[in-house]
Formats: C-alpha cells, sequence, structure tokens
C-alpha cells in the first residue's frame, strides 16, 4: 500500500469530532492513549530494520525517535501506523493488539494521524477541503466548520479557499499539521516534520505544533536526525542506532548519564581523548581519573564537553597555549595546545572571555562533566570522574 493511498484511507475513516467547537477556540482534545511496543522487529530477508524494540508510552506523551539515517526510526512509525507488519513482537493501543501473532488491526481503524516530511497535501484541493478530508462522516458543513477552526488555530484561515501550491513551505506545514489533527487521532505520528524548514521559521513552527499536540492529548512519536530539536520538544527520547533502541529518557538524563559514546557524541559537543587504563585509571596531563569498572591495559575514551574547559590566566592551572579561536557570536571556540596531548582540546568560551592567538593560558576542568568509555567500539556505562 503506497502512503498516498494510506493517507487517504485512514483520514477518510478516523475517529471524527462530536461536535462544532468555537472558531479559533484551542484545538479539541483526543481521547488520550498509550502506546506500547513489546519486543518489535522487522526483517527484509537477511536484513533487520528493528531488533527487539520496546517501548511504553503514557496518554499524552510526546517521544521524540533520534537518531542516524537508516536506523529504523521511521520503519517504527509505520509498523505503529499498520503500514507493515513486524515481523515478530506486538504493538499495542490502550493495551489493545493493532499487530502481534494473533491480530492485526488496518491502520484505518487504529484512529492513528501520520503527519509526512513532504507535508502530502491533495494539489487539486482547496485548502479547507485538504483539511476537511477526514471528517467524512460529518455533513459538509460542520466538517468545513470543524476544518476552519483548526486553520484559524493555525494562522491559516485566511488561505481556506487557495490550493496549496501558493503557500510556503512554512505554511504547507501548518496545513499539514491542521489536517493531521483535525479527525482528534490518540496517537499522532510525526516524521520529521519540521526537516525543510529555515530556522527561524522552524523554531517559530515547533512552538505551534507543541501546543497543539499539549491542547489536542494526542501521544505522538516525532522521528528526528536533530538532538536540539528533541531536547526542545520531547517529554522523553528514544535513540536509535542500528535498529535498536540504545537509550530511552529525558534530555537532562541522556545527557547527564549517557549509555555509551554514541549517545554522548548526540547530546554533547566533546574533546575525546584516547588512554589506556593503568593501575585503575587514566593518568593523564589532565590529572587522575579512576575507572574501576575496566581493566588494566584496557583502551578507553576520556571525554572532555567544551563547555567544561575552563581558560585561566597562565600559572592559575594547567599550562595551554592558544592555537586557534573560531569566532560564533556569543561565544566562540578555543583549540588550545597541552603538553602530552597529540590533538589540541577545544573549550567553549564566551566571545568577551577569548583570549587571543598565541597568548599563553591555563585551563582548568569540571570533573563533574568529564565521561569515561571503552574504547573497543563505544559502548558501555558511562562514569562521571570527580
Amino acid at each position: 500500500m503506497s502512503l498516498n493511498t494510506w493517507f487517504s484511507k485512514t483520514i477518510g475513516m478516523a475517529s471524527s469530532p462530536a461536535a462544532a467547537h468555537k472558531h479559533g477556540a484551542r484545538a479539541a482534545a483526543a481521547f488520550a492513549a498509550s502506546l506500547t511496543l513489546e519486543q518489535v522487529e522487522r526483517r527484509y530477508g537477511a536484513s533487520w530494520a528493528l531488533r527487539g524494540v520496546s517501548l511504553a508510552m503514557t496518554p499524552g506523551e510526546i517521544v521524540c525517535l533520534l537518531g542516524p539515517s537508516g536506523c529504523g526510526k521511521t520503519t517504527m512509525l509505520r509498523i505503529v501506523s499498520g503500514i507493515e507488519k513486524p515481523t515478530a513482537g506486538r504493538v499495542l493501543i490502550n493495551d489493545l493488539e493493532m499487530a502481534g501473532p494473533n491480530r492485526f488491526v488496518p491502520p484505518e481503524q487504529r484512529n492513528v494521524g501520520l503527519m509526512f516530511q513532504d507535508f502530502a497535501l491533495f494539489p487539486h484541493l482547496r485548502i479547507i477541503d485538504n483539511v476537511a478530508f477526514g471528517l467524512k462522516t460529518l455533513g459538509r458543513e460542520e466538517a468545513r466548520r470543524e476544518a476552519m477552526a483548526v486553520l484559524e488555530r493555525v494562522g491559516m484561515a485566511r488561505y481556506a479557499e487557495d490550493y496549496p501550491h501558493i503557500l510556503s513551505g512554512g505554511e504547507q506545514q501548518r496545513v499539514a499539521l491542521a489536517r493531521a489533527l483535525v479527525p482528534r487521532p490518540a496517537v499522532m505520528l510525526m516524521d520529521e516534520p519540521f526537516s525543510g524548514l529555515d530556522v527561524q521559521l522552524r523554531d517559530d513552527i515547533q512552538n505551534e505544533t507543541l501546543a497543539l499536540l499539549r491542547e489536542t492529548r494526542a501521544t505522538c512519536i516525532m522521528v528526528t536526525h536533530h538532538p536540539e530539536e528533541a531536547m526542545r520538544l520531547a517529554d522523553r527520547i528514544a535513540v536509535m542506532r542500528a535498529g535498536r533502541l540504545v537509550q530511552v529518557g529525558k534530555a537532562a538524563e541522556l545527557y547527564r548519564d549517557p549509555t555509551d559514546l554514541f549517545v554522548a557524541r548526540l547530546f554533547s559537543e566533546i574533546n575525546e581523548v584516547p588512554w589506556t587504563v593503568e593501575g585503575g585509571a587514566l593518568r593523564t596531563p589532565l590529572g587522575t581519573f579512576w575507572v574501576p569498572e575496566l581493566a588494566e591495559g584496557d583502551r578507553a575514551v576520556l571525554c572532555l564537553r567544551q563547555r567544561a574547559i575552563r581558560l585561566a590566566p597562565a600559572g592559575q592551572g594547567i599550562d595551554a597555549r592558544v592555537l586557534h579561536v573560531k569566532f560564533l557570536g556569543d561565544a566562540a571556540l578555543v583549540e588550545v595546545g597541552v603538553q602530552g596531548f597529540e590533538a589540541p582540546l577545544k573549550a567553549l568560551v564566551r566571545e568577551s572571555e577569548v583570549p587571543p592567538q598565541g597568548r599563553e593560558v591555563a585551563i582548568t576542568l569540571e570533573p563533574e562533566r568529564l565521561l569515561v568509555f571503552p574504547a573497543e567500539n563505544g559502548e558501555g556505562k558511562s562514569q562521571s570522574n570527580a
């Protein structure tokens, strides 16, 4: 089944509003639903797209799926929506099995909305008809009232009688959001909905989308490649890699206590310093960092967050020299050379505190921002070094 065919069927049969509400009021709420994936797998021949994915979402929760291309994020959305069947495992909405060994509920009966990356507006329909398309169980006038109310909510009511081709990318995104939400889906799936927008517009529409999701109380899975976006929008973040969930948690948890180097790289700008364990510690020019979970002679990676390195006048810390300065606006990226390290260390400092290139300085560290991981493949529990 193609995505457009699925979309036409699904929004045409989604649960419809019970009654019209006042124009311009808050978006109508859906019945919040829990969503559970139990050991979900998807295989294409000998290749695995998903392996052992388990995730439990509470009603009204927003979870961002974060990870590189090809890690299984979109496949997971397609399985939740019913476009694809899992090879193994179960999908439950409100504890009712939607997909599993004993049952498969077709997508049009799941009350799940899906917002595409390319918006997928119908070019031959006016904006009002695009939005009202999923309200077929209502009379024409009632459907138009509901559609117009949501268009007003997203600031697009003045375009109701126009066609999609006259709209900018941001305007099309607003219409697509209105169309996805007007049937009041219990579960909302969004596949990189902001990827085609410029930075300033993206911020504005993200705020609007988040407000609408909160108002409608839809449980939402949102796919993104951008950690900042995930931290800004999600109640929890689910990090994926190679078809598996690597770590699930709140943004602060993933930042402070990443499970491995892969997660640390996503949420921090870090210096990665390879070192060898000696006497139960990494004995470096920056100090000694104890690593009791690693064996003698193991290779490790000492991760120093760029914001954890402080610059001070020479003689007030570890001796260093400023090698290069890159202006970034309110901050600057300063590369410093430290004796005993092959590569420079990078420090992110306030623009007003940037020393000139070539100056002798000192660096100090914030121990609570240091992390250590095994070096074999970046996997393993992080260790804070105080």
